[in-house]
């Protein structure tokens, strides 16, 4: 996930320490001026459905399983930012590792930048032909950090889809990608390991049907006033960190909605949308972009990154912070999302 610019971050602290009450009160007024004024936003908030599977598939996803990942990744691999061959490659083993014993067809994606080389993983499930789904996740770190949320969080959700494909294959095609290179200093760049993949999808004119993006999927915080979306769509959700959030464009809006009612349907977990352009700080930040620039419809599915982790590209985002009961609710409605959209 791309760092926010302190323009940003000096916003967000005032926002932070706004009265709730006032917030409160403006609220319908300035969202409805808001609206009016952009006549291009999409936010649809829908209260979660308090339903889950029942039957033996009931919270399949093991949340210390998820939890193993996260800690393989963000303590024995680290460092594993762009500049640290050995943590990466080490990451990467494990990854390639989870992916063979899911049973899949594991692939690699090898590519040059600035002198070195780098490798996207990835395991097909499902046809080797037709239409497909792409659902992506970076394991590379912004520094010499150990980045459980940002994004060991996301890559353990694509390890744990992996091992759930593997059991009951789809039936049309289904990647699932491990990127690397998606943090600073290639952030923005072709040589995001999500540009080349999006890339020779374009090449070999691959028919995808959808691209989905794990990015930072394991924080969630109960208390007031510990979400902070950006002025004014501040007003029309939570200030408690307790939801999963999709985001895509207007263009994406269907998407936005199946995966969502999916998710809903899956677990009780309280599920956000937000559909809407490309200029809404934090809307492209993630792997799902370069899809968008290839013509290909693609969403995020976020706990929101740096507007509810305070710990953010610190020291402070470990293992032990995230909410593993929550994180396997997440991937078990993303299951159930990809299963509904690959029929």
């Amino acid at each position: 996930m791309n760092t926010p610019n302190p323009m940003q971050d000096d916003f967000l602290a005032t926002h932070r320490a706004a009265s709730r009450r006032f917030r409160k009160r403006l609220a319908l007024g300035m969202g409805l001026a808001w609206m009016a004024l952009c006549g291009s936003i999409s936010c649809v908030v829908t209260q979660p459905v308090l339903t889950r599977q029942t039957g033996e598939n009931a919270w399949a996803v093991d949340p210390q399983r998820l939890e193993a990942h996260v800690r393989f990744l963000a303590v024995e691999c680290r460092p594993r930012d762009w500049s640290s061959p050995a943590g990466l490659a080490k990451a990467g083993t494990y990854i390639e590792a989870s992916f063979q014993q899911s049973g899949g067809r594991d692939w690699k994606q090898t590519f040059e930048a600035r002198g070195r080389t780098y490798t996207n993983h990835g395991v097909t499930f499902g046809p080797e032909s037709g239409p497909r789904l792409v659902v992506g996740a970076h394991y590379d770190a912004c520094g010499n950090l150990p980045a459980a949320d940002d994004n060991a969080s996301g890559v353990a959700g694509l390890l744990e889809l992996a091992r759930r494909l593997g059991m009951n294959p789809p039936s049309i095609r289904v990647d699932l990608v491990a990127y690397t290179l998606e943090e600073p200093p290639f952030f923005r760049t072709q040589d995001m390991g999500s540009a080349h993949h999006a890339r020779s999808l374009a090449s070999e004119k691959a028919e995808v049907r959808a691209m989905i993006s794990l990015e930072m999927i394991g924080r969630f915080e109960d208390k007031p006033d510990t979400q902070h979306i950006p002025f004014p769509l501040s007003f029309l959700y939570p200030d408690r960190g307790n939801f999963i959030a999709i985001v895509g464009r207007f263009s994406d809006i269907s998407l936005t909605r199946r995966i969502k009612s999916s998710m809903q349907a899956a677990t009780p977990l309280p599920v956000r949308s937000l559909s809407g352009p490309r200029w809404i700080p934090g809307v492209d930040f993630s792997d799902h972009h370069p899809y968008w620039d290839r013509g290909y419809h693609a969403v995020m599915i976020t706990d929101t990154a740096f507007n509810r982790n305070r710990d953010y590209h610190t020291e402070g985002d470990t293992p032990e912070k995230l909410d593993y009961r929550r994180m396997a609710q997440v991937v078990q409605g993303a299951e159930r999302a990809i299963r509904e959209l690959a029929r």
